[in-house]
């Protein structure tokens, strides 16, 4: 086929979907395209952590944020962290019969490969936000909104070692799930991008119950430990924002000054933003937990309103830095960023 015709025939096939597309959207009731098109839609909404979580809080803000934009009916879910107690929630979820469920993916494809096949066959439009679940995405459907974690690891532990000026042979500690098959992937791509540079990486493994997270206190004798049986360690890494912005009171109980230790992590939150004018904070990923909120509900409000497929965003965004992290502070402070 020439060049030529291959040319008229893709005009061609964008011409008949423009018009399928515009005829489509002429169908629509038009209530589906004013204010509040979404209110006769009723969702659960995985918000993570417990009410006035770091980290959740941003989650819960952009969930808000979405419901109040297109109207939605939400009934938001807290589970503090605990994989076990989000499956019990899903399961109560789904026999609820909501139009939509935004699920956090940390209890893994096999924990919520079930109840995700309830879901399909009562005809519950799914979303996954935070942690994917690939292998129920492709069984099932459903979209996902988060960073891919692999990939955010890696990258986090490659940044680490060129920022912190680590090299060969030097130490470092990482903590994390690493047990946890999809929501460990994240740390585990750190661990492995160090180990690859040369670096001794020493793995500190956080509780699956996801304590450490909802009250960061609770790690502080493991970490002085371990920077007290290591106290030639290099860098330290962390699997949230709540323990990153936990760092000063880490440091401290270990004896520890700013800069002594290359801090680095995942995630903005006022008290990262301290961490940082403070010197103890060096470098955290930005996954733009705000977006993990809003966008589960708007999508959810396409695929039942206007029959939409579900979306698929990466929101990994980059890094935070000494050097730009005014940028977003002010957000930051507002549990916006």
């Amino acid at each position: 086929m020439s060049i030529a015709m291959r040319t008229t025939l893709l005009r061609s096939s964008v011409v008949a979907a423009a018009t399928a597309l515009c005829a489509a959207i002429s169908t629509l009731p038009a209530q589906a395209l004013d204010a509040q098109w979404c209110k006769d839609v009723h969702i659960r909404f995985f918000v993570g952590g417990a009410e006035g979580d770091a980290f959740g809080t941003i989650v819960y803000n952009g969930a808000k944020q979405a419901a109040a934009d297109l109207g939605p009916k939400v009934d938001y879910i807290f589970s503090q962290w605990d994989v076990e107690k989000m499956v019990q929630q899903l399961r109560e979820a789904v026999a609820v019969k909501p139009n939509g469920i935004a699920m956090m993916g940390h209890p893994g494809d096999a924990s919520i490969m079930p109840l995700a096949e309830q879901a399909h066959k009562d005809g519950i439009k799914m979303m996954y936000q935070n942690v994917p679940v690939p292998k129920v995405v492709a069984a099932f459907g459903g979209g996902y909104v988060g960073a891919q974690q692999e990939q955010q690891g890696r990258a986090l532990g490659a940044e680490a070692f060129k920022l912190g000026g680590l090299k060969a042979g030097d130490k470092a500690i990482m903590i994390g799930p690493f047990e946890n098959e999809n929501r460990g992937a994240r740390e585990r791509g750190t661990v492995a991008a160090l180990k690859e540079a040369g670096v001794e990486v020493i793995q500190l493994s956080s509780p699956p119950s996801g304590e450490w997270a909802s009250d960061p206190n609770l790690a502080i004798p493991v970490i002085t430990a371990a920077l007290l049986n290591h106290p030639d360690v290099k860098a330290v890494g962390y699997p949230g924002g709540q323990m990153l912005g936990n760092v000063p009171t880490y440091m401290q109980a270990a004896g520890r000054k700013p800069g002594d230790i290359f801090n680095f992590g995942f995630d903005t939150s006022p008290q990262i933003v301290e961490g940082f004018k403070g010197g103890w904070v060096q470098l955290t990923a930005d996954q733009q937990p705000f977006l993990q909120g809003y966008l589960p509900i708007l999508s959810l409000c396409q695929q039942v309103v206007l029959g939409l497929a579900p979306m698929n965003v990466d929101t990994g965004a980059g890094f935070v830095t000494p050097q730009n992290y005014e940028i977003v502070s002010e957000l930051a402070k507002q549990a916006l960023r």
